[in-house]
């Protein structure tokens, strides 16, 4: 039985994001999205605030409270900006994955200073020109040498690539291994040999660069290495499971706030006499959003129940994402269509929340990754029975 009513906890975490949201991101938003550039004041306060740290334990500096608690506050910052939020996810991501996998030593090293914002965010490199959805065919590798690990390659779609302090870095130690020959490594972002390449021109979530790395020759001591040599694959894995509730919650906020900006809107708005909310077809449109982001909030807050009781929920993890993007994505839609042609200007922030929202059925695992991730869990099911 799942009781998805926040503890007092939760909900001071919820209050504490909702409220920095609208006092720091939503002033900014517009601007961030029509200048680019990066948040890193904003960035800055959400780390003062604890927001890098929501489920890192309380002696390596994080707030220690749960994954629950972190899929609410997600939810809070996206209703204002989508830009900000993501670099947010990662770098609480990158944060959780060190904790968890890392020695004592990498986890007093580097977890403080994530959360503390000391570097300034974490990035994740994972995906690469011909290893996005196929993780195992990445090509980047790392070679034993006298002083540890030589790591040549480059990765692609680099959340806050120009930015990051450190960086968990995925690569090729053994080639006869397929994805047990992956290891994944702690890279600091002013090492040498690394070159961060150009932002891309994106559709949307323009104040988050995302870039490619390049790594020359970049010499690592032994220490680098995170867990053990060939189970890479499972960090990765078990990172982007964490990773899909961060960006169920991210959609969610992006159609929460497009239902509720096109709500007061139909309010205000008058046709033929009456506010348009006096009429069905508006109406329907509303309700239609409404339901589809509640029963997502809801598979949001399961998965994210899970992990945080140590249980397995990847399964979990991929049906929320698969349906709270694709229903987030479905709500910016009708938020635009409610608001007419107005919606469709910049004057107005639905067009933005529709930009923002669309990346999530892409990253993190597309939308048919999940299905793939979803359809082999069922079918193994049947298999066993």
């Amino acid at each position: 039985m799942f009781d998805f009513t926040p503890t007092e906890a939760q909900q001071m975490i919820a209050d504490t994001a909702r409220q920095f949201a609208d006092r720091v991101l939503a002033p900014r938003a517009a601007e961030l999205d029509r200048e680019g550039g990066f948040p890193r004041d904003s960035l800055r306060q959400a780390a003062d605030l604890g927001l890098l740290g929501i489920n890192i334990p309380e002696e390596l500096g994080g707030v220690e409270a749960g994954a629950v608690a972190y899929a609410l506050a997600v939810i809070e910052l996206a209703k204002s900006c989508a830009s900000t939020t993501v670099a947010i996810t990662v770098s609480n991501m990158v944060a959780e994955v060190v904790n968890h996998f890392g020695t004592e030593e990498q986890r007093t090293e580097h977890v403080p200073k994530l959360v503390a914002g000391d570097y300034t965010v974490g990035g994740f490199a994972l995906s690469e020109a011909g290893a996005g959805s196929d993780p195992g065919g990445m090509i980047t590798k790392a070679v034993r040498t006298d002083r540890g690990w030589a790591l040549n390659g480059s990765k692609l779609w680099i959340t806050s690539g120009t930015e990051a302090g450190l960086f968990i870095v995925w690569a090729r130690t053994n080639e006869a291994k397929g994805p047990r020959g992956i290891s994944a490594f702690i890279v600091p972002g002013d090492i040498e040999g690394l070159v961060r390449g150009k932002p891309e021109h994106k559709m949307g979530q323009c104040g988050s660069p995302t870039t490619p790395l390049e790594f020359h020759d970049v010499q690592l001591p032994p220490e680098a290495l995170l867990s053990e040599e060939g189970k890479g694959f499972r960090v990765a894995m078990m990172a982007l499971d964490g990773g899909r509730i961060g960006i169920s919650s991210l959609a969610l906020g992006c159609g929460l706030a497009a239902t509720g900006y096109a709500a007061g809107y139909a309010c205000e708005r008058t046709q033929f006499g009456h506010p348009i909310a006096n009429f069905q077809a508006i109406q329907w449109m509303l309700a239609d959003s409404a339901t589809e982001l509640e029963a997502a909030r809801l598979l949001n807050l399961r998965a994210a129940y899970l992990k945080q009781q140590g249980k397995r929920f990847t399964r979990e993890a991929s049906i929320a994402k698969l349906f709270a993007s694709e229903k987030a994505n479905t709500a910016c839609d009708r938020a635009i269509q409610v608001l007419g042609g107005y919606g469709y200007t910049k004057e107005f922030p639905v067009e933005r929340n529709l930009r923002d929202v669309r990346v999530t059925r892409i990253f993190e695992g597309t939308s048919e990754i999940q299905r793939i991730v979803i359809s082999r869990d069922i079918i193994r099911r049947f298999q066993k029975a």
